[in-house]
């Protein structure tokens, strides 16, 4: 019998291979914990899940753009309201520049209310001759070097699981609450534009946006008028890696009868555990959320067709979203060919870049950190494959925080690796800062307004 057709239940990834999974050393505990966590309630519901499964299908033919950033790691000494606050504002800002720039509803994903765990390239770290497991997240062991912090402790995912639902908390009141007001986020990004090193050319854009604000006020469409202007939808995402959390926090749906994964919204694979017969692609194949894949340089278009066939065989738009990460120097060769097979297939999958992960880079000061000319340079080609090809771009996802920290070099202020030191407190991988996160995305909504009015990219034509 082929195995991709047995059963499915929420623990059958216990009989596949698995990797990047900690090992834990207190079964019993962690077992407990495991418990607990599966009579809690869940942290989203099936029906915002099938909502933004909805909202992905109209990204699948160009009729919306994706918006996917937040923290390559949350942090469990972070948990603030500033910090989440800081973040939910910049993404929006982002948001109401793309969405002018594309002429097309943005769906906003935050890598937020769960992103606790990383995969690792080893297991171990060596620090002057000592090796310690590797710090793999605060949902499972601590970033200190020392023996005791890098122990993996099941009740770590207790913790997380109460800080994502503060923050779910926080962010649904700020959605919802007027904290969103459209008029509120156009003059945060008016102050930003006459801030940057290059306003003249960010004002323009601003100022436009400015005059359409006007025109739809005169017509009676307000923020005391027309909810959609106080409001937005906001949806949560993060790598699904740390198998027994999210087995805990699985769902049978009241009305449907389907599983849910109720951690998040949105759950992706990465690029170390996307494998066919593996344990993560196991347990995503039998939830019924919106996933994302990771499609790196290494993909197979067989691998690929694989996993879309095995994750989405019913061919359900808004299901699957494939995350293109290759590197601005690799995009323009690697991608075309994953893109003709999938298209080939008749696949509909919604094509988001991440620009981030194949452009990282070490200082001489054995820092990581990427370019923001990197970064630019891949959505671009990203864009100029899909132009090509007669396919959709679909939407960028990006490492990014609310706080002005120096991680990544360049942009308009000109970060060099000599700022890196002034406030470099990523315990992962470098993000983008406030300032980059927003400069980036006024340089991409140009870049779609020029493409739209040029014809030259189909996901940028309006409905």
């Amino acid at each position: 019998m082929d195995v991709k057709q047995e059963p499915w239940r929420p623990d059958s990834w216990r009989r596949r291979p698995v990797r990047q999974m900690p090992a834990y050393p207190d079964a019993a505990k962690l077992a407990e914990v495991e418990a607990r966590l599966g009579r809690y309630p869940p942290l989203v519901f099936a029906g915002e899940a099938r909502r933004l499964r909805a909202a992905l299908a109209q990204a699948v033919d160009g009729h919306a753009f994706v918006l996917q950033g937040g923290d390559c790691a949350e942090s469990f000494a972070d948990f603030n309201a500033n910090m989440i606050r800081d973040t939910f504002r910049v993404l929006l800002q982002m948001a109401v520049v793309l969405t002018f720039g594309a002429r097309v509803p943005v769906v906003k994903l935050g890598r937020m209310a769960g992103q606790f765990a990383k995969p690792r390239s080893s297991e171990t770290e060596t620090v002057a001759g000592v090796s310690l497991p590797s710090y793999r997240g605060d949902m499972i062991n601590g970033p200190d070097f020392n023996e005791t912090a890098r122990v993996p402790d099941p009740a770590r995912m207790e913790t997380g699981y109460f800080q994502s639902a503060g923050t779910l908390n926080l962010l649904r009141a700020f959605a919802s609450g007027g904290y969103a007001d459209l008029h509120q986020v156009h003059r945060w990004n008016l102050d930003f534009a006459a801030k940057s090193p290059l306003a003249d050319r960010y004002q323009d854009l601003a100022g436009r946006i400015d005059e359409t604000l006007g025109f739809m006020a005169a017509c009676g469409m307000t923020s005391a008028t027309t909810p959609q202007i106080r409001e937005t939808d906001f949806y949560t995402s993060h790598e699904a890696l740390l198998l027994p959390y999210e087995q805990a926090l699985t769902r049978v749906d009241s009305t449907t009868g389907d599983w849910y994964a109720c951690s998040a919204h949105f759950l992706w694979i990465g690029d170390r555990t996307r494998q066919p017969d593996g344990a993560h692609v196991e347990f995503l194949r039998g939830v019924r959320n919106p996933i994302g894949i990771k499609v790196g340089p290494t993909t197979s278009t067989e691998d690929l067709l694989r996993l879309i066939e095995t994750l989405n065989p019913d061919a359900v738009p808004g299901r699957i979203t494939l995350i293109s990460r290759m590197g601005a120097e690799r995009v323009a060769a690697k991608l075309p060919e994953l893109i003709r097979a999938v298209r080939r297939a008749g696949a509909p999958v919604v094509w988001l870049c991440d620009p981030m992960h194949g452009n990282t880079i070490s200082t001489a000061a054995k820092l990581k950190t990427r370019s923001f000319d990197a970064i630019l340079a891949e959505v671009r080609g990203f864009f100029d494959v899909h132009a090509a090809e007669g396919t959709f771009a679909g939407g960028v996802h990006v490492e990014m925080t609310g706080q002005n920290v120096t991680e990544c070099v360049g942009g308009a202020h000109r970060l060099t690796e000599a700022d890196l030191a002034d406030r470099y407190e990523t315990f992962c991988d470098p993000r983008l800062n406030a300032g980059q996160s927003l400069e980036l995305a006024f340089l991409l909504a140009e870049e779609l307004k020029a493409r739209r009015v040029g014809h030259e990219l189909p996901v940028l034509a309006a409905q």
